[in-house]
């Protein structure tokens, strides 16, 4: 470990808490000034989709602590201590008029993360308990009538029905409008947590049931509400929750307005690096957090650079990971991968190679268009992609460029539609999708190995091509050439043979073979394989020949004459999803 500086700042890894934050005296990067930015806008209901870990509840905490009247004047001044030296407080003489003025409903749904509907809408209730115990203090209200007040406990305390807690916000914002004669603002975090959670776990419906009711009355047509904020990482569609709420305001990764407030600018990542002394690390961390395009601005992921940047503080050697993949399940990412079909599959090797696609831009989707895997609606996945970060924006295109790429690689565009170029983020993103297809493939295999390694054993070829055409036809490649996938395809498919020890491009002979397999004894062959690719179909019986040829030639069975060890050797030759076997 490296020494600290006197003013040395813990990273704030897994605090979402802005008072923690600034009490404790981690690292903060500043991001106050989304207070300006909603103050000027005046959006009445505004959806922020982020992908998880930008940031998304740490600033919700933040606009909660600036805004909220606690009742009490003593707490009131000790949060607006929290913002001494911030950039909101440069704009003072306009927006402090503001600080701890109105009431404030907070809720996060990321609680609600469970495997059946009871488990899940028994943690929502137990949040909507939490937020009615905070402002319990209308309890004693000279204003509340003795049956609100009934109500309110019976909310808080979890004696009611399932109706009550539909209508709890709506009920909530009406008893602090009464007492206090002020609107309160609503917060919600993680709002389709609970979507996700549902759709994995089949019961969908009734979860957009409910959040639909719980949404609706707090949010449309409220004569209480200030105003809300809302956050999530999908803007789940109109028709499943939103339905009729016409004064939404959504702000996604394509808007321009607010784009700075969630994840990391590159000055601020600089700032850091030199704060903690990583200056030198900042190629490694650009390569693999940056990326990202919320509008026009570039972002880094903040959560994997204040990761990286803990590493580098105990060690300036530390190698970047994957962070951002531990942050969550990807088990809705897979689910699709894996059931992808030949086209999809095409367009993602095309985009493990750092090339660009095509997609039709939709804000609005569902868990189940998600899954919904048939060609036409191959955008559905996509924007799932997109919108959660596992995709970014290279460009949007219309008029001339659209009719280019039109001409060039594709047969229906809807001209009244938006389309952009995506691409992987980096490096970190790239590791998540290759970690994927390697669990994939591994399935895959698994059910093939056991008819393909006996067939292996005794020199089966005809066998041997038909299975490994079969999983060729269900892989994805991503490594950077042919030559390299087929290799590393080949040495994944055997690599669970038993009593053999495997060599990859082992210096044999006079020159350097692909594969040569070890048997432990001398009951089981030797195998030796070598493999070639062609572009031509017609090609492949002589490609074959030429592998067998340069077995013979550069003698990579030397080692095993005189051994009494068998040798098998097989020549394969590769042509796109086909292949085919020769042995001698």
């Amino acid at each position: 470990m490296k020494e600290l500086p006197p003013d040395f700042k813990p990273l704030p890894i897994g605090i979402d808490d802005f008072k923690e934050i600034i009490d404790k005296g981690y690292y903060y990067v500043d991001k106050t000034l989304m207070i300006q930015e909603l103050l000027t806008l005046k959006g009445k209901v505004n959806l922020f989709t982020r992908p998880r870990r930008f940031g998304k509840t740490l600033n919700l905490s933040m606009l909660q602590y600036f805004f909220e009247d606690c009742q009490i004047p003593s707490k009131n001044k000790e949060h607006k201590r929290l913002f001494d030296g911030l950039k909101i407080m440069d704009l003072k003489e306009e927006y402090e008029p503001c600080m701890c003025r109105f009431p404030v409903i907070h809720l996060t749904l990321k609680s609600a993360k469970q495997r059946s509907f009871q488990s899940s809408y028994a943690q929502l209730t137990d949040e909507i308990s939490r937020e009615f115990e905070r402002h319990s203090y209308l309890l004693d209200s000279p204003v509340l009538l003795k049956h609100k007040k009934e109500r309110f406990q019976k909310i808080m305390e979890k004696n009611t029905d399932y109706d009550n807690y539909a209508n709890s916000l709506k009920f909530l914002s009406d008893c602090i409008y009464e007492h206090t004669g002020k609107k309160p603002l609503v917060f919600i975090d993680e709002y389709d947590v609970p979507l996700e959670a549902a759709y994995s776990g089949g019961f969908y419906p009734e979860m957009i049931d409910f959040i639909r009711s719980l949404f609706e009355s707090v949010l449309k047509n409220n004569l209480s509400l200030e105003f809300a904020v809302i956050t999530g990482c999908l803007r789940i569609s109109k028709e499943s929750i939103f339905t009729g709420l016409n004064n939404l305001d959504t702000i996604s990764i394509r808007n321009q307005e607010y784009s700075e407030h969630f994840g990391f600018l590159e000055k601020e990542v600089k700032e850091m690096l030199s704060f903690y002394g990583c200056g030198p690390s900042y190629d490694s961390i650009k390569d693999w957090y940056d990326g990202y395009y919320f509008g026009n601005t570039n972002i880094y992921n903040p959560w994997s650079v204040i990761k990286f940047v803990k590493a580098l503080i105990y060690n300036a050697s530390a190698k970047p990971e994957p962070y951002w993949a531990n942050t969550s399940s990807n088990s809705i990412v897979t689910d699709v991968l894996v059931k992808t079909d030949p086209y999809t599959k095409k367009q993602l090797e095309r985009l493990i190679r750092g090339e660009t696609i095509l997609i039709q831009i939709m804000e609005e989707i569902t868990y189940y268009d998600i899954s919904n895997h048939k060609k036409k609606n191959n955008d559905n996945f996509w924007n799932f992609l997109f919108f959660t970060g596992y995709l970014t924006k290279v460009k949007e295109l219309s008029g001339k460029e659209l009719e280019e790429i039109h001409k060039q690689n594709f047969t229906e565009l809807d001209r009244d539609q938006i389309y952009a170029l995506v691409k992987i983020p980096n490096r970190e993103i790239r590791s998540i999708y290759k970690n994927i297809i390697r669990e994939w493939f591994e399935e895959i295999t698994m059910n093939h190995q056991e008819k393909l390694y006996t067939d292996t054993l005794h020199g089966k070829t005809k066998e041997i091509q038909t299975s490994i055409n079969h999983i060729l036809m269900q892989s994805i490649s991503f490594y950077d050439s042919q030559e390299s996938f087929y290799h590393g395809f080949m040495l994944g498919l055997y690599k669970n043979l038993e009593c053999y020890q495997i060599k990859s491009n082992r210096e044999t002979g006079t020159g350097r073979s692909d594969l040569i397999f070890y048997p432990e004894n001398t009951e089981k062959p030797a195998i030796i394989m070598e493999f070639k690719h062609v572009s031509k179909p017609n090609q492949m019986e002589n490609g074959c020949n030429r592998a067998l040829q340069q077995i013979n030639n550069e003698k990579y069975d030397y080692e095993f004459k005189d051994t009494g060890y068998q040798v098998l050797k097989y020549g394969i030759c590769f042509c796109g999803k086909s292949c085919m076997v020769k042995s001698e």
